[in-house]
């Protein structure tokens, strides 16, 4: 655990050559929602392949950069594309930027996905805050000896995501007029897409949408002491009666549909940080 630190210091080190102040919080944009990203004012751009330790991202839609800047007058440090386990990255490579992100100084992480709606109450396009997550990836990024200085060996997980920016999340989709919802996220390892009979199973144990990322970043983030807003973007719905095979396009095509909910949500808990 002792390398971890150093690798997380070494990534801190770069970065910190092209920022001037350290962020507030941090961003992970999810499959087709990077266009917020466009948003930020950037100080700096860094492709991954310029931070040590940081793996490259190999999925469509995931640009593989980190944003540095400010939006609402906020100090920000974004991914502009993640990582996940069906590339054949460890947990603790997937996690490894949001130890980062936290050591340059971020306290809050706003973490979004695109999904595969469950709940039969939801529509394609529809923003659902996270309320609580299911982990069917078997494997958890804290396995392993702990270090101390990176947080707790059993980090309690009564409510990983913070009620009051849940609260905050809702009331801005409010407030603009769409649908969002809150419930529980299921992340299963793919890349396949699951079963009829998966997806029965997964409605059965509470789930109300599924996907195959965001878990592991906020089991690190919640070990690590920060507070944590989870987004997803419902882009197909996966009712087992009613089953259609994916299209990828489609559902890139929704995320980017459906992002300005996202930035709409994004920049006014920000704007509430900034105040």
């Amino acid at each position: 655990m002792k390398e971890l630190a150093e690798q997380i210091a070494q990534a801190v080190d770069a970065i910190r050559q092209s920022v001037s102040s350290p962020p507030r919080v941090g961003i992970i944009l999810g499959t087709g929602l990077g266009g917020l990203a466009e948003e930020i004012e950037a100080e700096s751009v860094i492709g991954y392949g310029k931070i040590p330790h940081f793996p490259e991202s190999t999925s469509v839609g995931h640009a593989g950069q980190l944003v540095c800047g400010t939006l609402e007058g906020v100090p920000v440090v974004a991914m502009e594309g993640r990582f996940h386990a069906y590339e054949g990255y460890s947990h603790r490579q997937i996690t490894f930027p949001v130890r980062v992100m936290q050591a340059l100084g971020a306290e809050l992480l706003i973490v979004s996905n695109a999904c595969g709606g469950l709940n039969p109450q939801y529509a394609a396009g529809d923003v659902m805050a996270i309320e609580d997550h299911i982990n069917l990836m078997g494997d958890n990024p804290l396995i392993g000896v702990n270090d101390d200085t990176l947080g707790p060996r059993f980090p309690d997980m009564c409510a990983p995501y913070d009620p009051v920016l849940i609260e905050r999340a809702l009331e801005i989709a409010r407030q603009a007029n769409f649908a969002a919802h809150r419930g529980v996220y299921v992340a299963v390892t793919g890349p396949n897409l699951e079963t009829r009979a998966e997806y029965r199973f997964l409605r059965t144990i509470g789930a109300d949408v599924v996907g195959m990322s965001t878990v592991p970043e906020v089991i690190v983030a919640v070990h690590a002491g920060m507070r944590v807003l989870g987004l997803s973007i419902v882009t197909d719905m996966c009712l087992a009666d009613a089953l259609e095979p994916a299209d990828i396009n489609r559902i890139l095509a929704t995320a980017a549909e459906a992002e300005p909910k996202l930035r709409k949500i994004v920049r006014g808990v920000l704007a509430a940080e900034r105040a």
